[in-house]
Parts: C-alpha cells; structure tokens; sequence
C-alpha cells in the first residue's frame, strides 16, 4: 500500500523485534541531582542516611551533595554539584576507606559496585560521582548517538562513516557550548580534584583507592597529584597513556593468543588449522550479506575486538568467523543488526570524549586512518580507528604535561592484569608502568580478559583484594587455570536462524490471522444481507 516491498518489512520486522529485546534489557536512569540552595564551592552538605542496593541488598550508608566549580581555571566559573555516597563499615575499629574509580568513560561513577560487601567489614567504601556524568550538568551526545545508529548502513570504518562521526561529536561540543557548559572543567585533574574535596569534607586523612580499566588513569594520576593522600591503590585492567591507541600488531597478537588456545581445544581445532589464516582470508574477503540482510564490515571488525576483551564472549566471536568462513555469514548479519544500537547506548559520549582527549594521547598530525588498517595485518586496529573520529573532534583541553606522562610514583600499587584482554593488553602494564612504581606489585591472570576475575572467580578475587588492602600483600592463592569454553551453544549464527525463524511465525501467523478476521467479516456481512 505504501511502496514497501516483502523484503523491506522483513527487515522493518527484524529491526522492530530486535530493538524491543534492547529496550527491555536496558538499565535505570540515575535520579537526578540537583544545586542545594546557598551551597558554595567546595561545600560538601546535605549528609543524609540512606540505603545502597547491591543484588538484592541493602547497606547502611550516606547520601549527600558536593559543590565544586565547573572550571577551577576559572574565577568566575559556575558552580556544578556532584552526588556522594558512603557506605559504611560495619566493623568496629575500620581501617582507610575505599575509594571507588569506574572505568568507560562516560558510565557511573556512583551505580551499581557490586565488590561493596567485600570490603565493608574493614572500610567505608565511597563513591563520588564523575563531572559531566553523574552531577548536575551530563554531556548527552544526542547527535553522537544518532550518528551511531546510522553507522549500521555501510561500512562503520569507511571515510564517510568516520567523517560523519566526527562531524557529530563537533556538533554536539558546540551545542553544549552554546548551553552554557565550560568543556575545558571537564579533564581527569578536575575530576580528581571533586574526589579529593570529597575526601577531605568527608574527614579522612588517607584513603585506598579502586580503579578500573580508565579508571586506572585517574588513580594513577591522583598519586601524582595527592601521592600524601593515598594509601594503597588497586588498579584493574590497567591502562596506560601508550595503551590508548592499539596499533595493529598489537591487534594481531592478541589474535595469535586466542589462535593458539584454538589449537588447543578439540572443537575449535576441528574447524580450522590456522585461526589467524581464516580469520585474515574472511577479513579480506567478508560476505556482502546473508540473505536479504546485508553486513557491515568494519561494525563486525569492531565489535570483534571489543568482544575479545571477555573471554566468555570470544569464543562465539570466534564461532561466528569460522561459520563465515565456512560460508555462512548469519552470526555477521546479526552484529550489523544490533551493533549500531548496542555501540550508540554504550557510554554518554561527551563524558568520553571530554576525559579521554583531555590526557593528550592522540597525535593530530598522523594518518591514523592508514596507519591502522595496514593490508599486512589480520584485521586492522578496528577498535582505535573507530575512536579517531572523538580524538580528532573534541575542543580537547589537556591537563599539565607532567601528568600526561608515566613518572615514579612511591604509592603502594597492586596492578591486576588478564592476559588476555583486548581493551588494556598486559604488555603496557607489566613493560611500562610497573617500573616506575617502587612499591608496586603486578598480578597476571592466565587466561583472562578485561577485570573478568571478579566475576569469574570472586572468591579469589576478593581474598587477593582484601588481603592487599589489609597487608599489603596481594594473595593470589585462591585463583585457578581459567579455561576458554569452544562449546558456544546458542551462538551469533544460531541467534540469527532463531530469529529469522520468528519472524516467518509470527509473519505467518499475521497472514492467518488477517484471513481469520477477513472470513469473520464476510461472514458477517453475509448474515446481514440473508436477514435483510
């Protein structure tokens, strides 16, 4: 009726189901925080008792508000306030409390930490909210979301597709701008110095710190900046000022490892006897589409890379390459479908952009775009060519040189590290940071990938934790071999097919049903002429 044909609404339809499922998995809004009345900078009020849900329980802690300017740069900068939470010890005499440093950017500082009952025995744990995040002003990229969205069309990596990213991540900066928001507040000093005000309207002398995957960044430079303030420090998942952009050898050996644990396993050998040859020949040669449904190179590419950092997801990224190349693409098709909307909802995008340009760790002078994507390499460095586009666009403010560099810290350090993990590989921590620690310890975990353990293993993950914080000593007793599961079960490809089943029932379905109503009608109308 409308000039829609068969094949577009199977599409529509997909798209429909699909984005139904998202919605439904999609998690709470924070409740906003709003500027206390008379509040001035640095004022730390409203310290009320409340409650802090981990799973199905509740903790003993309190809630208040904390005012800081949005630019300390600034004499004249407005006000901005944060949330703080407290939850406290439960313990008589507890020692330093914990601090918490989420990764992302652009997630929560002050959601959801579910290793809060680890540690409340011995310590309050705190959370400060993140500027631009969690606290009265929150850069919303609507136009960033949009272009993310659309990256399901084409190719995510090509020219065009990274130009239009780039254009909307300037035009979101500006519209903020134009809001009144001072971008050049929002850098990784600021935020340190928020949770340094926290610390010191909460009263403590010293306090431990948690950190994980960016948030490694943040702990690392508040030890440059407060080292009298902190200590001890977890750092999880470390990353490094040279971990920023994954060249692509890097890339290629984080393949080579999942290749030789493939080689290793009976059902992942079985499928291919060279992973890095099949994954390279289906690189360079991916399918257009899988039926009507058509795939998107560099979203696959990315989205690959990402899944890689979790070695519970690898093997059915894994899985999905081997039944490309054994020509069926399905699972690909089903990444291109869903990719966009899973990438545009990952993170509040300015709140990324904003800390993650601010430490200086993109050269503007270089062709990325070239340089990742050598035709030698298995892949390319999908990821890091995806994040050019936030590198190149953001009206970046760095923070000082000397923090934008790695330099001796004395803080009791524990570094924890999967071997394994595509988002923070383990070469920058073990080669670059630790030695500049003189009281640094570094704890590699065989066969695991980003901050994984915690879930994985808790047991062992809370007694190398605790054992830390309250020794000094990183106990790592408790921790076994980790074995990668080749048994993928429902996969991408099966998900695919399921979904493609679906939609054939309930498109039958609406055709049995229309007719149903049709002969329901016609009956009718008969009935009413026969009694006319």
């Amino acid at each position: 009726m409308f000039g829609i044909n068969h094949r577009n609404w199977t599409i529509i339809t997909l798209v429909a189901l699909l984005s139904l499922i998202l919605s439904a998995c999609g998690g709470n809004q924070e409740t906003p925080i709003s500027m206390p009345s008379g509040a001035k900078a640095s004022d730390l009020v409203n310290m009320q008792p409340c409650s802090y849900v981990v799973g199905n329980q509740e903790y003993a802690a309190d809630c208040g508000t904390l005012v800081v300017p949005e630019n300390r740069s600034d004499p004249s900068s407005r006000l901005i306030a944060l949330p703080v939470i407290r939850i406290r010890s439960t313990g008589n005499n507890p020692a330093e409390p914990i601090f918490r440093l989420t990764g992302g950017p652009g997630r929560s500082n002050v959601s959801g930490s579910s290793v809060v009952p680890w540690f409340i025995e011995n310590h309050d744990f705190v959370l400060v909210g993140y500027r631009g995040m969690d606290g009265t002003v929150r850069l919303d990229c609507p136009e960033v979301v949009e272009a993310m969205k659309g990256a399901g069309q084409g190719d995510m990596l090509s020219d065009i597709a990274l130009d239009q990213s780039s254009a909307a991540y300037t035009r979101c900066a500006e519209r903020l701008q134009n809001e009144g928001v001072d971008l050049a507040g929002y850098t990784v000093t600021e935020l340190i110095d928020d949770i340094e005000t926290a610390r010191v309207g909460l009263g403590y002398e010293r306090i431990n710190l948690i950190s994980d995957s960016f948030g490694t960044n943040v702990a690392r430079i508040y030890a440059y900046m407060y080292p009298e303030s902190i200590y001890r420090s977890v750092m999880i998942a470390v990353d490094t000022p040279a971990a920023t952009i994954h060249e692509p050898e890097v890339v290629d050996d984080l393949i080579r490892s999942y290749a030789d644990l493939c080689t290793k396993d009976a059902q992942c050998n079985a499928r291919t006897d060279d992973l890095v040859k099949t994954m390279r020949m289906v690189s360079q040669d991916m399918p257009a589409r899988w039926l009507l449904f058509p795939i998107n190179p560099g979203l696959v590419k990315v989205g690959t890379y990402n899944f890689f950092e979790s070695t519970t997801e690898a093997p059915k990224i894994i899985d999905t390459w081997l039944t490309a190349a054994e020509g069926d693409p399905s699972g690909m098709a089903v990444f291109s479908l869903l990719g966009p909307n899973m990438f545009a909802n990952a993170a509040v995008w300015g709140h990324n952009a904003a800390l993650r340009s601010s430490l200086g760790q993109f050269d503007p002078a270089r062709d990325y775009r070239t340089d990742l994507n050598p035709p030698e390499s298995i892949m390319g460095s999908p990821a890091s060519t995806a994040a050019y586009a936030e590198y190149t666009a953001w009206p970046a403010t760095l923070i000082p040189e000397e923090y934008r560099q790695l330099q001796p810290s004395d803080v009791e350090t524990l570094l924890v590290s999967g071997n394994i993990d595509s988002n923070t590989p383990v070469q920058f921590a073990r080669d670059d940071l630790l030695p500049t620690l003189s009281n640094g310890q570094h704890v590699i975990l065989s066969e695991f990938g980003h901050g994984e353990f915690l879930a994985l293993q808790p047991e062992a993950s809370k007694q190398l934790l605790t054992s830390f914080y309250d020794t000094g000593v990183a106990d790592d007793s408790l921790f076994t071999y980790h074995v990668l599961d080749y048994k993928v079960g429902w996969g991408y490809p099966a998900m695919a097919k399921l979904g493609l089943a679906a939609i054939v029932l309930i498109f039958v379905g609406l055709i049995v049903l229309g007719l149903f109503i049709a002969r329901r009608v016609r009956r009718r109308r008969t009935n009413q002429v026969s009694g006319a």
